[in-house]
Order: structure tokens, then C-alpha cells, then sequence
């Protein structure tokens, strides 16, 4: 089955939801009923990060590392930059363009790489699509590491809203944050498929209320002080930088806070279109942020003391418990969006083999994508009720933050350039004026985290690096792999005219005999041949591939293929988005007319015992990584679902 993406052929970039009206304009009033839930769930799911900004954004702006008088001229200006950088990031860069990059709908920085050459490229291929490769992963890598900040930075924050409240808690907001950090792990694998109904009408009380606040904080400003609106000149963040220096250049460090969502954006696009999210954000979720931020500033202008926390301060005395009670929730909402994309960035990952085959369950049988990683879910708690202790704030905590986000916003903008140029066929003028635009906020937000590196924003680069790591250790090794033993694979019509040859003894039944490769003869069947002289009347040689794109239908699933003297090769293809499953493919097999009944099918698996002493090009402490993984990561068996009393391993020793 062929590999090619489904992928818009539109002029000039065109998505194809532009399509004729004629695919449009039947039953309108469901269409627009349809659109309004799901743009009330992803206020919930998708907007949850983004929405939480206001919590601690502004105030780090006037951190005393940054070294900037709160006055009415300085607030104009991070205003205007809060105000641009919404605009040009989420607005321009994420909504107008980059949700239009979909990979059959599914967004992300592993679908962008999907959809451009470098997605497929190897070792062997060109610089430039290897280095854009190695991008994308390392992308990936730090979406991970905001998966571990999320968390941390968006709960300690709520809590320390009770301090504005009473110093009496001051002792307590550690302990009240690691618990609730531990109390959302704990229930991840029950699954979010219950209370995800009530995340969207959660979050839209939020949005509501964060924007009254601003609202009558910015109908209170006094005459004598400027406008908060006057922001929306760009002027005012030019020249906040310019007057400011190196200052205003370390204040975009902060700034970036207000576009940390944008990531998320794109990456759960797939859950709910980009109609729906593009509805959700200019219609409730941009005009509320705004009204926040300009009514936090407002509150700067007149009390210069506020800044340690004026989002808690917009509220009047009898709403600040609520708001923290709110807080908490929206951020728990808001972590538990990270979290749940965490598990889906791995499962993407095992599919396209990159990570070992970690166990993922799925917790809902009728909505799609709800998935637990156990081994994920505890590692990012561990790491997360560290950073807690470690860093000990939120404000310190955002030292580390804007590393991740701004430098996956980067990498995005050069995977769109590549996609544009192969998908959308832009000219080249074209896509360097577009992507420069975007690159121009990408890598100030980036340059000046790098300044940051020692005072927190070596965390996330840390992770990232590890994790990258990781992956390509394991995709390097699973190549060396494969070559090594394709090397030893006899040809599959040589072997079939040996059979028919020698006529080996053949038993009753079906054997099944799993292999990666699609056309030789599996190693495991040739040593079970050699060593116990028998067939089964039936073999099927059966392969499992993932294509890039998120899902495969049914119909398209399976490829059989009869062969001589009772042999079978069949080809199962599954999206990256999707589990593999060995009682899907049988169903699929038997709708086809190749019925395998898996309680009378033997199957055989290969096991290698990896010894890293071969002359492969790998260092030798990645050798030894890859073999440490690979004897750490879970059996096939479990992964796919082969009943565990039908299987015969077959085990050899291989030198990498």
C-alpha cells in the first residue's frame, strides 16, 4: 500500500477545508452547532496552557532579574510586546498558517516532519533533510520537557495565591502543590474520558473571569494615567527596547510566557479540527488574555507595589479564595492537556520507532486518543514534584520555561519552511519572507533564553538532550539492526523452491512468524527449520508498518498475498496515531478470506541477544545504550496482543 500522505493540493497554500461551498452548505444549523461544541471542548483541552499565562506572565516581566522600574511608560511597553507577540505568534504564525500543515488532520511537530522529505530521511540522505531530522526530534524532545514545567510552574502558581490572601500559608503552598501534583498522576489511568466533558465549560468560566477582571480593573484607571490601549501601537515595544537596552532585551524572556500555548495548539488539532480552535481562540480566548493582561497593567500603572503578583490582585478582597480555588482548577486543567499529549507524542513515537515499545493502555472504548503510558505518566510526576522542590517558585520556575516552548517554536517555523516549499510549492522568496517573519520572534524569545542557560534554562535543554538521545540511539540501533540481519536473509523464491524441493515434514495448523522485513524470509523461520525439521501446513509471513499519516482505515489495512506451497506474506499497515492490534489484524485477515484463529495459530517471534562488539559505525556507549534498552523494553507479545500461550521465541545472538 502506498505511503503518500494525504496532504493539500491547493494553490498557494490553501487548506483543503477552503474547499467548493457545495461540500459546506448542507445542514448548516448542525454544522454550526457542531462547531460550537467543539470549540467549547478545545477551550478546554487545547487552550488550557495558553489561558493560564496571565497567572504569573506579567509579573516576571518586572522580575528584579530584569532590573525594570514599574512606570506607566515601561508597562506600555511590555504590554505592546505582550499584545505582538499574541498577535504575530498565535495569531499569524499558529491559527492562519501553521494549522493548515495537517497531516490528514493530526498537527504536531512529528506529523510537520511526516510531511516533508527529511521525514523519511536517514543517514544516507541529503545534509539538509537529515539536519531538519534531527530537529524535529529534537523538538519532540523538549515538548517533553514542557510537559514536565507545565505542571510545576501553572499549580505553584494558583497556590501562591493564597499568600496574597494571608502569609499564614506561606509554609504550606509547597506541600499543598506536591500533593495535588500527586493526586493528577495518580488518576491518570482511570482515564480523562469522564471528566473531560467538564474541562471546556470550566475553562470558558475562566476565560469570563479573567476578563471581567481586567475589564473593571482597566474602567477604574484613572484620567491622569495613559490609556492601557495606547499598547496596541507598536511603537511603544520599540521603543520600550530601545530606551530599555539589554534590560528590555532580558524582559522577552518573560514576554514569551503569554505564547507558551502555541505548541499545544497545534499539536491537538487533531481532536477537534482547526475550524473549532480557530473559532474558540479570536472568539473567547484572545479577547479574554488581553483584557488580562491590559487590566493587570493597568493596576501597575497606579499601584507600582502590586507586582508581585497583580493577576491575584485584579480580584477584590471577597473573590480572592475563589479565584485560587479557580486558579488551581484551570491549571490542573491545563496540566492535565500537557500530560495527556505527552502520551500521545509517545505513542506517535513507538509507532515511528523511536522509542522502545512502551506499554499504552487505552482508557475509553469509545473515545479515540484516550491513552495511558504508565511509564510516562510516573516519570513526568517524579520529575515535576522535583522541580516543586528544586526551584521552590513559580517565578524561579520561569527561568526554566520559556527554554522549551520557544524552542520548539523554532523548530516548527523551519519544518513549515520545508513543508511549504515541498507541499505548497511557494517560491522560495515567498516562504523566506513568511518564515522570517516568524523566525524574527522565534529566535529573539530563543536568544535571549540561552542567556538564561545557568540560572534555569539548562533544565529543559537537559531533558531534551536526553531524550534525543534516547530516540536516536534507538533508531540507529533498530537500522544497524535490521541491515545486520537483512544481510543474513535468504531470498524468498529461493527458499520456496527448497521447500518444494526437500519437502519438509508439515504439521497441522497455521503458523504465524513475525518479521519486520516485507520481502525475504524471516531468520526465525529458517532456525526453527533448521533445528526442528518441521513446517506447519500453513505459514503466513506477517509484517507490521507504520505509514506517515495518523490513521488507516480497515479497508486499506491489510495486503495479502498467496505463495507457493502453503505460504502466505501479509502486510498490515497501521497509523502513526493508532496501536497495533493482532485481533483488529485478524478480524481484517478473516473479512478477507484468511482466517486465523489465534487459540490454534502458533506464533513465532525472533528475540536477539544484542552484544555490542560488532563492527557496526555506532560509538561504543551507544552500543551498550541500545542494548540496555532494548533488554529493558516491553515484549511484542504484550504490545500487540498475541495471546502469550500461543508463542514460540527463537533466540539469537547478534554483534552490533
Amino acid at each position: 500500500m502506498s505511503t503518500t500522505n494525504a496532504v493539500s493540493t491547493a494553490p498557494e497554500g490553501l487548506h483543503p477545508e477552503q474547499s467548493p461551498r457545495s461540500t459546506e452548505v448542507a445542514g448548516s444549523e448542525a454544522i454550526h452547532g457542531s462547531i460550537l461544541a467543539l470549540s467549547l471542548g478545545a477551550l478546554g483541552v487545547v487552550y488550557g496552557d495558553i489561558g493560564t499565562s496571565p497567572l504569573y506572565a506579567l509579573r516576571e516581566c518586572f522580575s528584579p532579574h530584569h532590573g525594570l522600574a514599574v512606570t506607566p511608560t515601561n508597562v506600555l511597553g511590555i504590554l505592546s510586546l505582550i499584545f505582538w507577540s499574541l498577535v504575530m505568534v498565535i495569531c499569524v504564525k499558529y491559527v492562519a498558517f501553521v494549522t493548515r500543515a495537517d497531516n490528514n488532520g493530526e498537527g504536531g511537530v512529528l506529523a510537520l516532519l511526516s510531511l516533508t522529505r527529511a521525514g523519511t530521511a536517514d543517514r544516507a540522505g541529503p545534509r539538509g533533510r537529515f539536519i531538519l531530522l534531527l530537529l524535529g526530534l529534537f523538538g519532540t524532545a523538549l515538548l517533553y520537557g514542557d510537559g514536565m514545567i507545565t505542571p510545576a510552574i501553572s499549580v505553584l502558581s494558583a497556590v501562591e495565591g493564597l499568600q496574597v490572601a494571608t502569609r499564614t500559608f506561606e509554609p504550606y503552598v509547597l506541600p499543598i502543590t506536591v500533593a495535588i501534583l500527586f493526586g493528577l498522576f495518580a488518576v491518570q489511568r482511570r482515564g480523562t474520558a469522564k471528566v473531560a466533558s467538564v474541562f471546556g465549560p470550566a475553562l470558558l468560566v475562566w476565560f469570563l473571569v479573567i476578563g471581567a477582571l481586567g475589564v473593571h480593573r482597566i474602567l477604574l484607571q484613572r484620567e491622569d494615567h495613559p490609556s492601557v490601549f495606547l499598547a496596541i501601537n507598536p511603537l511603544f515595544a520599540i521603543g520600550f527596547l530601545i530606551d530599555n537596552g539589554h534590560f528590555g532585551f532580558l524582559a522577552l524572556s518573560s514576554v514569551v510566557l503569554v505564547v507558551t500555548g502555541g505548541e499545544a495548539l497545534y499539536a491537538d488539532m487533531g481532536h477537534f479540527g482547526a475550524r473549532p480552535i480557530r473559532f474558540a481562540w479570536f472568539l473567547i480566548v484572545l479577547p479574554a488574555l488581553l483584557l488580562n493582561y491590559f487590566g493587570q497593567g493597568a493596576l501597575l500603572m497606579e499601584h507600582a507595589e502590586s507586582v508581585n503578583n497583580p493577576f491575584f490582585e485584579l480580584a477584590p478582597a471577597w473573590g480572592l479564595y475563589p479565584l485560587v480555588a479557580l486558579s488551581t482548577v484551570a491549571t490542573i486543567i491545563a496540566s492535565q492537556a500537557l500530560i495527556s499529549g505527552a502520551f500521545s507524542l509517545t505513542q506517535q513515537a513507538i509507532q515511528l520507532d523511536y522509542v522502545p515499545r512502551f506499554t499504552v493502555v487505552h482508557t475509553s472504548g469509545e473515545a479515540h486518543g484516550q491513552i495511558y503510558v504508565p511509564w510516562v505518566n510516573w516519570g513526568l510526576m517524579i520529575l515535576c514534584i522535583v522541580l516543586v522542590l528544586t526551584f521552590q517558585s513559580s517565578a524561579e520556575l520561569a527561568e526554566a520555561y520559556g527554554m522549551a516552548v520557544t524552542g520548539t517554536m523554532a523548530i516548527t517555523s523551519l519544518l513549515f519552511y520545508a513543508f511549504v516549499r515541498e507541499r505548497w510549492h511557494w517560491p522560495r522568496w515567498r516562504a523566506v519572507l513568511v518564515v522570517g517573519i516568524f523566525l524574527v520572534f522565534d529566535v529573539a524569545f530563543l536568544g535571549v533564553n540561552l542567556l538564561k542557560l545557568f540560572e534555569g534554562a539548562w533544565f529543559p535543554l537537559a531533558i531534551g538532550a536526553l531524550i534525543f538521545i534516547g530516540m536516536t540511539t534507538w533508531r540507529r540501533g533498530r537500522a544497524e539492526l535490521g541491515r545486520i540481519l537483512g544481510e543474513a536473509r535468504l531470498p524468498l523464491d529461493l527458499f520456496l523452491a527448497d521447500v518444494g524441493a526437500s519437502k519438509p515434514h508439515r504439521i497441522t495448523g497455521t503458523a504465524v512468524v513475525m518479521t519486520s522485513n516485507t520481502t525475504g524470509v524471516p531468520n526465525v523461520l529458517l532456525h526453527h527449520l533448521k533445528h526442528n525439521k518441521i513446517l506447519h501446513e500453513r505459514v503466513v509471513l506477517m509484517s507490521f508498518r507504520t505509514v506517515q499519516r495518523p490513521e488507516v482505515d480497515d479497508a486499506d489495512r491489510v495486503s495479502i498475498t498467496a505463495l507457493d506451497h502453503g505460504f502466505y506474506r501479509v502486510i498490515v499497515d497501521w497509523g502513526f496515531m493508532q496501536k497495533p492490534s493482532m485481533d483488529r489484524t485478524l478480524e481484517v485477515c478473516a473479512a478477507r478470506g484468511l482466517r486465523l484463529d489465534p487459540y490454534s495459530t502458533t506464533f513465532f517471534l525472533g528475540r536477539e541477544t544484542l552484544i555490542p562488539t560488532g563492527r557496526t559505525r555506532m560509538m561504543t556507549w551507544r552500543k551498550k545504550l541500545f542494548v540496555i534498552m532494548s533488554r529493558n523494553a516491553p515484549s511484542i507479545t504484550a504490545y500487540i496482543g498475541i495471546p502469550p500461550n500461543r508463542v514460540i521465541e527463537i533466540g539469537t545472538q547478534v554483534e552490533l
